[in-house]
């Protein structure tokens, strides 16, 4: 099975195109990214392991499928991950969250963690790495490879645009980490911003510039 999926539902289509208006206020392009990271949620979750329970319903008793283990960690990389943290909680309201900090150099566009802070037995979970953009991959690649150090070992990458450069620098640093998308763009521009793209997802999540 091919690293990348392509998640191209029409509803996720549709809405992807009100986000990259540049017209799109705050806070529709947030609950926007909420509904768009709900629905990607059912297939970033498709192959979850179930199990058999008994359960007895208003007519007799039986044996029904259910998650064989609910411990699941999403992990958004700040500050626009957590745009995508609702919607993936709604989804899943039992799932823990935890929290990784990185600041990319505007000079070098490399990535410097200065916040990690994650539930207790995370590195046991399953875990969900969120950010909106995949652009060069260098914040992706960096907070997947802290995961690692600190003992997970079933990582999922989680995006919304990603640009072919950001998704060959995890397949070459990650092989082993599946990544999701709900679009693959043009490349990058001399910035390093996804073209086509949607802008600066921080910014127009949180209003600022």
């Amino acid at each position: 099975m091919d690293q990348l999926h392509i998640i191209t539902h029409p509803l996720i289509k549709a809405k992807l195109t009100r986000m990259r208006d540049r017209r799109t206020s705050s806070q529709e392009f947030r609950a926007l990214l909420r509904e768009i990271t709900l629905l990607m949620g059912y297939e970033i979750t498709r192959d979850l392991p179930t199990k058999l329970v008994s359960v007895e319903t208003p007519v007799c008793r039986g044996e029904f499928p259910t998650l064989q283990d609910d411990f699941f960690t999403i992990v958004p990389i700040l500050r626009a991950g957590l745009g995508m943290v609702d919607g993936l909680l709604e989804l899943m309201p039992f799932a823990h969250v935890g929290h990784i900090g990185l600041v990319r150099d505007e000079r070098t566009h490399e990535p410097e963690e200065y916040y990690y802070k994650m539930p207790e037995g995370y590195e046991r979970s399953i875990i969900m790495v969120v950010d909106p953009m995949l652009a060069t991959g260098g914040s992706a690649a960096d907070a997947i490879s802290s995961l690692k150090r600190r003992g997970c070992t079933d990582i999922r990458l989680v995006n919304l645009v990603a640009a072919p450069q950001g998704v060959e620098k995890i397949r070459k640093t990650h092989p082993d980490v599946d990544i999701y998308v709900a679009a693959l763009d043009e490349g990058l521009d001399e910035h390093a911003y996804i073209v086509p793209g949607l802008g600066d997802a921080g910014d127009r999540i949180f209003g600022t510039r």
